[in-house]
């Protein structure tokens, strides 16, 4: 037996025949070509029969992943449609007379660097974007398949790494697990793998995973263990987790239609995160009693101009009914850091996380925030709508955010346009300030949300974004559960709730922890509400 050990990044236990696959296409020739014209057709046509394709991808990844996971696909396609992108193309067909695949791959390979070499994380992130494309675009100019050429039988799936495209058209069916030598825990394998309930390892390099194909393997990706022939001692283990993660989604399934209260009676709102609209379903399917978060920047992102005021209240009052009277709390535009919006135009910043986002945007371009604010207080009227405020540091920030609601009021009941009286506003705990000086904030809003995954980023000093530093993120820092417990007191003490919407609020070995705080709300991935509200039941706090 031979055994190996990555990062775990989506749980659950897995036994197959390892199946690796080769991602890397051959090196296409510099194949000299005598008819120019006839050349960029060519590539004309294979670009279109690529745009249909990501036109496909993205319809079946949005019925299988969700709006959030499917947008991807649609960055794809304006890289696609790029002008500078494509002129490159043309013009290395058209002054080197090269055909189509060469030009394709050495201007992705040039685009790619570029974006490498950028120090914006969200940005760097497009150099593996721009090379799936370009890959895409050369299979098909080669009439080479995106057919993985695995036989019928399920099986865990090995790889370098896997592109966004590769991993999106995963068959659920088939794929047990899914193991790479690269990667890193925010990459699109990895966000993926979690949202189909897949388990995963990535960054195993301690062995070579393309020795072992057609090899038994076991996969644990709540440790990162992979064991290659496991013997019958690991694999009854195994067997052993396997039955018990079985067990444990029937115990999850009696919780539905239950309140979320501790073993001793205390009741705990029990809420789930969304990226938009199409996000509801997983809601709904999973009992969770209202929205702790939405996130409203995916209207924002990846679109060349602004979404207009009846765009953002079409979406905003789709879930406030569908919800059906539950709290619905959307957390205005937080765009900058690692999320980048073409529509604002934002200037290139040295430490874009220090820099100019959120609510600093809204607070100097009030005509977007305003155009927000209108279509939020419209959609009240047709459900339980709370608004939040993002990167909250200072109680002058949240007092210029309400005289911007007053004014958006005042014009609607001057144009006869109803909405509620009764939104409640809310801010962000994510800046250690805001923490710090939670006791006066407390005396200007309605509640308090924790967003503890940038709390502990700005509270440590390390850049979340840097899967380097990760050795050095301690989430269970006391400093960071002081500034929660500081915020939770103050919250209190003014008579108004506090939740928690970042990782940690599904974090179960901290449940106790928060529930002993008095936190009154914990918002987390639709997934996790039913096994949450099972731990909140066994907890006593008397």
């Amino acid at each position: 037996m031979i055994t190996g050990k990555g990062i775990g990044v989506s749980t659950g236990v897995a036994i197959g025949k390892l199946k690796y696959q080769t991602n890397k296409l051959p090196r296409a020739e510099k194949r000299l070509i005598t008819d120019v014209s006839a050349e960029i057709k060519r590539f004309e046509s294979a670009k279109a029969k690529a745009a249909t394709q990501l036109a496909e991808l993205y319809v079946k990844t949005q019925k299988k992943l969700g709006e959030e996971n499917s947008l991807l696909f649609q960055i794809h396609q304006m890289m696609l449609e790029d002008l500078d992108y494509n002129d490159s193309i043309i013009e290395l067909i058209q002054n080197e007379k090269v055909c189509s695949e060469y030009a394709v791959q050495e201007t992705g390979r040039k685009f790619a660097e570029i974006f490498s070499n950028m120090d914006d994380e969200y940005m760097k992130g497009r150099s593996a974007d721009v090379k799936d494309v370009s890959d895409r675009v050369i299979r098909i100019l080669t009439g080479l398949s995106f057919d993985d050429g695995m036989d019928s039988e399920p099986y865990i799936l090995a790889a370098e790494d896997l592109s966004p495209s590769d991993t999106a058209q995963i068959d659920q069916d088939r794929v047990l697990a899914i193991v790479t030598s690269g990667g890193s825990s925010n990459s699109h394998t990895a966000i993926f793998a979690r949202t189909m309930g897949v388990p995963a390892v990535i960054g195993v390099t301690d062995i070579p995973l393309s020795e072992y194909n057609g090899k038994e393997i076991a996969v644990n990706g709540s440790t990162g263990e992979i064991f290659v022939e496991p013997d019958a001692a690991v694999k009854e283990k195994l067997l052993q987790e396997m039955e018990k993660q079985r067990h444990l989604r029937q115990l999850w399934k009696q919780f539905q239609g239950k309140k979320t209260t501790t073993k001793d009676g205390r009741r705990v709102n029990l809420y789930a995160n969304i990226g938009g609209p199409k996000d509801l379903k997983a809601v709904l399917a999973n009992d969770a009693e209202g929205i702790g978060l939405f996130r409203s920047e995916f209207l924002f992102l990846e679109r060349s101009t602004l979404p207009t005021e009846e765009e953002q209240f079409q979406a905003y009052r789709a879930v406030a009914e569908k919800m059906d009277g539950k709290r619905v709390v959307i957390r205005t535009l937080d765009i900058g850091a690692d999320k980048q919006a073409e529509s604002l135009h934002l200037p290139k910043e040295d430490n874009p996380a220090l820099g100019m986002r959120a609510i600093r945007i809204c607070l100097t371009r009030p005509e977007i925030f305003k155009t927000q604010l209108r279509a939020l207080y419209r959609a009240s009227h047709y459900g339980r709508i709370a608004i939040m405020f993002p990167m909250i540091t200072s109680v002058e920030e949240v007092q210029r955010s309400k005289e911007l609601c007053s004014q958006v009021k005042e014009e609607l009941k001057q144009q006869g346009i109803p909405f509620s009286e009764d939104v409640e506003l809310g801010i962000m705990i994510e800046t250690p300030a805001a923490a710090l000086i939670s006791d006066e904030l407390a005396q200007e809003v309605d509640f308090f949300s924790v967003g503890s995954n940038d709390l502990t980023q700005y509270t440590l000093a390390i850049d979340r974004q840097n899967s380097s530093l990760l050795p050095f993120c301690n989430t269970h820092h006391k400093a960071v559960l002081r500034m929660i417990q500081m915020s939770a007191e103050n919250a209190h003490k003014s008579k108004i709730w506090i939740g928690i919407c970042g990782e940690l609020a599904a974090d179960e070995s901290l449940t106790e922890t928060f529930m002993k705080m008095g936190i009154d709300e914990l918002s987390v991935a639709p997934s996790s509400v039913l096994p949450l509200r099972m731990k909140i039941s066994s907890i006593s706090l008397k």
